[in-house]
């Protein structure tokens, strides 16, 4: 990024000094030459307003678009949440009724069993 952006600020630079070089040397009159830097601002002026004007537009068209966009994202969502949660709450019944007819032990009547060989406590 570093070349392309010294390349296109170089010929940036060189474009605006050539026109000033350009049009001092230029074999016109002082008001002619007046003249035609002023239309050249004014020229250049019209296009920032213009550009401007259509990033303007294009900002509020994209802020319009925003807000139905979120909504549509929100309730997809919601969707999915709504979508876990019943899973869930299916998967818990069929928990529930699997401890119910003793097919599963709950987890705080499980007995662990060390698997660690205890050595012999001399006294």
């Amino acid at each position: 990024m570093g070349k392309g952006f010294a390349f296109v600020t170089g010929a940036a630079v060189g474009a605006v000094a050539g026109t000033i070089i350009g049009l001092l040397v230029a074999p016109r009159s002082g008001a002619e030459t007046r003249a035609m830097a002023a239309d050249m601002a004014n020229d250049a002026w019209d296009s920032a307003r213009d550009m401007y004007e259509q990033g303007v537009d294009q900002a509020r068209a994209a802020a319009t678009d925003f807000g139905p966009m979120m909504d549509a994202k929100t309730d997809e969502l919601r969707a999915k949440v709504d979508l876990a949660r019943e899973r869930m709450d299916q998967l818990r019944e069929s928990l529930n009724d699997a401890i119910a007819g003793g097919n599963v032990t709950p987890a705080a009547d499980v007995v662990v069993e060390s698997s660690v060989a205890e050595a012999p406590v001399e006294a």
